[in-house]
């Protein structure tokens, strides 16, 4: 049996498709499955579950709808001819794009929630709306699996003691982390209204580091290396910059050690959480209900709920000068209270 996956876009998604993966294996253990990738979660495919790893090709910036539709059937072509035909396709982004690539593939049966108008692209139509407005994404994913009945996401039934990154990403290169104690900052965000400022992290960084008695380490994309420079202005403080050293995958030594991460609501989190990291975030817009990491390393969410939250959106629509509330009404000393309180790491046990 040929089994083809359309993998998420993103890497906190790509981390809560865990189970569906290991429930995918599970039920086919003698599938060629294949996860189907955009290039920068695929560091991030679960080569223990799956046969194949197939990376699109990204569309050129300056196609038209029409280009795109023409892009992604040909990325479908590429994948019938590389891979045969599928048996099966699922489609864990509620996109357009993810059925048409499906579609294109020439998949037999194509399964995905019926989403975006893209019915006409499915053969096995699941109702998005039947999950209800609070359902995990991680429990969605298994959903889509359908019947015989599955466990929901790991934390409720089936928790994964220790997830093994060497067999899962084996071609990931770890990153060395310090000697010594160390706790991991990760204050990258993919939009202003997920990232909490600067200051707030810094005074939370001087909390933690003198507590603990444990150096800070600063992790993230090239994106993130001028916020770095920025937070190591404080010497005394000593962050390390551990920004741009490689894949989201090659962290995964430095937060399997850690006595603690804080990040916004990001990707990073729920990589430090698969991890086994003790992680705490700061939460802005998003609801942590339908996207808290499921662990196995213990979780905590500071969030300040005003009227308009939990929203998802990338820019606040609150009116001038009232940006933002959610992210601005915790303050680094409650965020420190939370930590002491949920993971008691400063105890000498």
């Amino acid at each position: 049996m040929k089994i083809l996956v359309r993998a998420p876009n993103w890497i906190g998604d790509q981390v809560l498709a865990y189970g569906f993966y290991r429930e995918l294996r599970r039920r086919h253990p003698n599938a060629e499955i294949v996860s189907a990738c955009v290039p920068w979660v695929s560091a991030l495919q679960f080569r223990e579950q799956v046969s194949r790893v197939f990376v699109l090709k990204p569309p050129a910036d300056h196609l038209g709808p029409l280009g795109r539709v023409s892009h992604l059937l040909a990325e479908g072509k590429r994948l019938r001819q590389d891979h045969g035909v599928f048996d099966a396709a699922y489609a864990l982004p509620n996109s357009l794009s993810a059925a048409v690539l499906l579609w294109g593939a020439g998949a037999r049966q194509r399964i995905g929630y019926a989403t975006e108008g893209r019915s006409l692209f499915l053969t096995n139509r699941r109702n998005w709306k039947k999950l209800g407005s609070g359902v995990h994404r991680a429990q969605a994913y298994v959903k889509l699996l359908g019947e015989p009945p599955v466990s929901p996401d790991p934390p409720k039934s089936e928790p994964v003691a220790r997830f093994d990154a060497e067999r899962e990403w084996p071609e990931a290169k770890p990153i060395a982390p310090p000697t010594g104690n160390y706790w991991v900052l990760a204050p990258g965000a993919t939009a202003d209204s997920r990232r909490w400022d600067a200051a707030s992290f810094l005074a939370l960084a001087r909390k933690i580091t003198q507590t603990l008695g444990a150096r800070g380490v600063i992790v993230g994309g090239p994106k993130e290396a001028p916020l770095s420079d920025r937070l190591r202005e404080d010497r005394e403080l000593g962050l390390l910059d551990y920004t741009a050293r490689g894949s989201v995958a090659d962290l995964w030594s430095l937060f399997r050690g850690a006595k603690l991460t804080v990040s916004n609501e990001s990707g990073l989190a729920h990589v430090a959480s698969l991890l086994g990291s003790p992680v705490q975030i700061v939460c802005g817009a998003a609801d942590p209900r339908r996207t808290r990491p499921v662990g196995p390393g213990s979780v905590q969410v500071a969030f300040n709920p005003v009227d308009c939250w939990p929203c998802e959106k990338n820019h606040c629509s609150r009116p001038p000068g009232e940006e933002y509330l959610c992210l601005r009404g915790i303050t680094p000393e409650r965020v420190w209270e939370d930590i002491e309180r949920g993971f008691r790491l400063a105890d000498p046990d």
